[in-house]
Order: structure tokens, then C-alpha cells, then sequence
């Protein structure tokens, strides 16, 4: 344990200092790969990347868009007309006495190339591009607050696997010093100096650690498969990266959620949900549009055969070869301008107001529970800090009553069950400090996480 107060020296020299997270070149390659893999974060990107193509379609509006169509129609109808009776002079001939029905059938094509643009849209298309802009900033908090809860996770879990290399070296040790004195016990009972019940007695500890190794071997296993989900690596990656179990120490300046990525992430989506507001409200005003373009239009092998014509006696077969017009340029201006919209627009306003509210609220309450959280992590982390002396202090108590049992052992001071139990509160105090040392790093680790600044606390150490 020698080298866990060697390194503790050294932490509280760097992080008192710096206040800073440190972690070797090797971790953070191991953290770096676990960001990358994890699809969460992946998703978060996708989502964020959704939105800046949607901000784009919002600003596309600005875009003239060219249309092009065409239309044939095939005519053949009838028309009849009911209208006053008309007479022309000169020739005293009257016209529309009564219904008069017209045969017609013909060909139109209609042919069209048009571009239409916004010109003004009551602020409803910047108002909108900016409301998707804060979102997909916010959107970017919150995958920035994700890896933070990845890096955690990935630290405490090399936290736990080098908890169990330094379990298996104590049970290593202990084994040793069982197989030594089964070595003595059996000599002693040759010479009629002991009993066989002290070999048995060591012989039953020696299957108890047997059994602890069995476990151990169980749980590195599972521990392994968490890091390969995590990092992709191969077990010979993960026993490559150099990871050391040294206390994490904060400084004394005052620690703040406010730079916590969930907050800013609560500001933007409310400062989105002021530009929608603002979106809404333009609906009050007019929207203006500009238009240009050329037209073809055609009418060609058209008949209209009249009813009989008095004083002719006879119907008239008026046909059309063609009648076009081509180029028809046009171009020109429209506003379109609601008015009274049956007060949708008021209840989508007071929607939206209803939006930023709800939005404060959540930012208010998130900012009293990350009071709380960060006050609570703190505590624990001190506490722990306290708890670190303590199991030191058990733990080097503890050796010192098994060397001295093994001692007393030798000169039959005191009986087997008694160094046995030395051995096992050795094993025990060594456990309980590297499991309090581990609850202390994580700790440490929650308490900058709820202030937002993780990263900012990394440190690499070659």
C-alpha cells in the first residue's frame, strides 16, 4: 500500500494546484473511443444534424423557385345562351331571340415557365431559421452533457478493474503466507509441537481464498465485457492501458451549476421558443411575393358550329386553325395579407407564451436541483475525503497486528484461530480503502459533472 500514499502525495501537490481530473494518455483514448462508439451520442448528432439541414429548408424559402408546366385539353361541348334579343340595324336582323345553342370542340395547350420568390415575410422566416438555430444549440448541450456521464463511467469502471488486480494481488499475498505456515504447522506436528487442527484450520482459509479467486476471476470477466460494450477494445487493449487509483482532489473555490450543459441547453430551447413566439406574431403582417416568367398559349383545329341565323336560314361553321400567343413575359408583385384568421393565430400565440413559461419553469426547478445535487456530491466527497484518513490509518493497524500475529504465532502466544484472523482483517482493511478510494474518485467526478466543467478539469499524465 506503500505506492497509494506515494501517489496521494502527488495528487493533492498537482490538484491542489489545478483542481484537475488526472488521467493517463492510454484512459483517455479509452474515453475518446467510448464517445465515439456510443450511439447515443451518435443519434444526438444525427438529430442535430436534422435540424441545421431543417434551418436551411427555412432560409431556402428566400430561394426563387422555377416552375415549369404544361397542359393539353381537349374541348366538345355545348353552349346554350338565354339572353335579351338583339337587333342589328341596317339589316334589321335579330340576334339571340331566344335560346340559342352553340356545338364547339377544339385543342388548347398551355405552356408555362415561371419564377416565383419571397420578398417579405413578416419576419416569420429569420424568426423560424433562428428558433431551429437555438435548438440545435441546445441540442449540442445536451450531447456535450452525455459524454460527460460516458467519461464517469468509463473511469470507474477501470476504477473497478483495478480494484480487482490489487484484490487479487492481497489474496495472492495472503495464500503465501497460508502456505508458509501450513509448511511450519506440518513440521511442528511431525516434532509433536502442534496439532493437526491448526493445519485444518489453515487449510479451510486457504479454500476460503480459493473461493475469493473463483469470485474475482467472475467478476473480471463481466467487468471486461463492460469495457469491450463500452470501448470496442480487445482484452489486450484493455490490460494496455495504464490506469492508477490516486484520490481526486477539488480545489476550495466555489463550485457553481451554472455552466451545467442541461441548463444552457433549458436558455436555448426557451430562446427558441421566444423566436417562435415571435414567428407566431407575424402572422399579423402581410406577406409579400414577387412573380416572373413566359407563357405559351394555343387554340388550334377548333370549330363552333352557330344555331340557324334567321334571314340566312342557316348555321355558320366559325374553325380556328391556330390562335397563339407566344412569348406572353410576365412579371409582377402580390401581397397576401390575413386579416382575420378566426383567432388561430391569438391562440397559437398564447400557445407559445405558454412554451416559454413551462421552459423558465423547468430551468428554474433544474437549477434548484443541481444546487442541491452539487451541495449533496460535495459533502459525500468530504466526508470521504475524511474516511480515506480513517481506512488509512485501519489499514496500517491492521498490518502491523498481522505481522505481529504471525509472531506470536511462531512462539505460541496465541492460537491458530486468532492469526487467522489477523490475516483476514489485513485483507479486509486493504479492501474496504481501495472500495472507499473508488467511492471518493466517483464522487469527486459527480461533483465537477454537476458543474458543468468536466472536461475542463481533464488532465492527461504521460
Amino acid at each position: 500500500m506503500k505506492k497509494y500514499l506515494i501517489l496521494l502525495i502527488i495528487s493533492l501537490f498537482i490538484t491542489k494546484s489545478n483542481a484537475q481530473i488526472i488521467i493517463s494518455t492510454s484512459l483517455d483514448e479509452a474515453i475518446n473511443k467510448a464517445i465515439e462508439k456510443n450511439l447515443s451520442i451518435k443519434n444526438k448528432e444525427l438529430e442535430i444534424e436534422k435540424i441545421n439541414l431543417q434551418e436551411k429548408g427555412v432560409w431556402n424559402k428566400y430561394i426563387p423557385k422555377v416552375e415549369a408546366s404544361g397542359l393539353y385539353t381537349y374541348y366538345d361541348n355545348t353552349l346554350t345562351i338565354d339572353a335579351a334579343p338583339v337587333t342589328v340595324p341596317v339589316v334589321n336582323l335579330t340576334l339571340f331571340d331566344g335560346k340559342q345553342t352553340f356545338e364547339n370542340y377544339g385543342n388548347i395547350f398551355n405552356g408555362s415557365v415561371m419564377a416565383k420568390t419571397i420578398l417579405f415575410s413578416g419576419m416569420q422566416i429569420p424568426n423560424g431559421a433562428k428558433a431551429l438555430q437555438q435548438k440545435a444549440k441546445g441540442s449540442e448541450y445536451l450531447k456535450e452533457s452525455e459524454k460527460d456521464g460516458i467519461i464517469k463511467e468509463v473511469i470507474n469502471t477501470f476504477d473497478q478493474l483495478t480494484l480487482l488486480n490489487e484484490v487479487e494481488k492481497l489474496l495472492n499475498d495472503s495464500d503465501k503466507r497460508l502456505q508458509t505456515e501450513t509448511k511450519r504447522v506440518s513440521k511442528a506436528i511431525e516434532q509433536g509441537l502442534a496439532i493437526p487442527y491448526d493445519r485444518d484450520k489453515i487449510k479451510l482459509a486457504s479454500l476460503e481464498l480459493n473461493s475469493k479467486k473463483i469470485e474475482l476471476e467472475g467478476k473480471r470477466k463481466l467487468v471486461y465485457k463492460k469495457i469491450h460494450y463500452l470501448t470496442n477494445y480487445s482484452d489486450a487493449e484493455i490490460d494496455n492501458v495504464k490506469h492508477d487509483l490516486v484520490p481526486y482532489t477539488l480545489t476550495e473555490e466555489k463550485l457553481s451549476p451554472e455552466n451545467k450543459q442541461e441548463i444552457k441547453a433549458l436558455e436555448s430551447f426557451k430562446l427558441a421558443n421566444e423566436y417562435l413566439l415571435k414567428k407566431e406574431k407575424g402572422t399579423y403582417l402581410p406577406t409579400l411575393g414577387a412573380f416572373g416568367g413566359m407563357t405559351y398559349s394555343s387554340v388550334f383545329d377548333a370549330n363552333t358550329t352557330t344555331p340557324v341565323i334567321p334571314g340566312l336560314n342557316k348555321s355558320l361553321n366559325l374553325g380556328i386553325n391556330e390562335m397563339t400567343i407566344n412569348p406572353n413575359w410576365m412579371i409582377g408583385a402580390a401581397m397576401k395579407w390575413e386579416i382575420f384568421a378566426g383567432f388561430e393565430r391569438k391562440h397559437k400565440i398564447h400557445e407559445a407564451k405558454i412554451n416559454i413559461e413551462q421552459v423558465q419553469n423547468q430551468i428554474d426547478d433544474t437549477k434548484e436541483k443541481l444546487e442541491l445535487l452539487l451541495e449533496n456530491n460535495y459533502v459525500n466527497y468530504t466526508v470521504l475525503n475524511q474516511k480515506i484518513e480513517i481506512v488509512t490509518q485501519q489499514e496500517k493497524v491492521a498490518n502491523n497486528n498481522l505481522a505481529l500475529a504471525i509472531k506470536q504465532y511462531k512462539e505460541g502466544l496465541i492460537n491458530i484461530s486468532e492469526r487467522l484472523e489477523a490475516e483476514n482483517d489485513s485483507y479486509k482493511s486493504s479492501v474496504n480503502k481501495i472500495n472507499i478510494l473508488i467511492e471518493q474518485r466517483l464522487s469527486a467526478i459527480e461533483t465537477i459533472i454537476a458543474t458543468g466543467e468536466l472536461t475542463q478539469h481533464l488532465s492527461k499524465l504521460n
